[in-house]
């Protein structure tokens, strides 16, 4: 394997995992919770879901600058002549990054606070708040898979 082959494949990964991990929770764990438990249970799984979910987004978080950067020097050689949809790819990391953050800085503490206080409609409002950033952060993931498919090959 070489190290382009290695890192590229590395890199594909992380996104899977943290792409993947996205529409896994918004298109089947979410209408599936919703259909057969109540909000207390529900609320307490979707936080194991995040506590066990966000370790894996994290490595991923970390893992896609590294390779994204070694990918640009063993391409590329380096940012400036990197092509306008690496930059785009980039910008849009930046923005699901922030999105991630938001969630695990903000809302993922209000949810924690309200479940422990068996605050079920304050948990349950914190959790719509994290559907909708997740949403969106899908979105996102789903358009930068979409330019990584129709990128030009390497």
């Amino acid at each position: 394997m070489t190290p382009f082959a290695f890192v590229y494949a590395l890199h594909l990964l992380a996104a899977l995992v943290w792409v993947g991990g996205m529409f896994f929770a918004w298109m089947i764990l979410r209408p599936a919770a919703v259909g057969v438990l109540e909000a207390p249970p529900r609320l307490k799984l979707w936080l194991e879901v995040f506590r066990r979910f966000f370790v894996w987004v994290w490595i991923a978080v970390l893992a896609l600058p590294i390779s994204g950067v070694g990918l640009l020097h063993l391409r590329f050689a380096g940012f400036e002549a990197a092509p306008r949809y690496v930059q785009i790819m980039m910008g849009l990391y930046i923005a699901m990054l922030a999105l991630f953050l938001r969630v695990q800085a903000l809302q993922l503490p209000e949810l924690r606070r309200a479940v422990a206080a068996e605050d079920w409609p304050a948990g349950g409002a914190a959790l719509g708040k994290i559907r909708r950033l997740v949403g969106f952060n899908l979105l996102l993931g789903l358009t930068l898979v979409a330019i990584a498919a129709a990128r030009p090959s390497f």
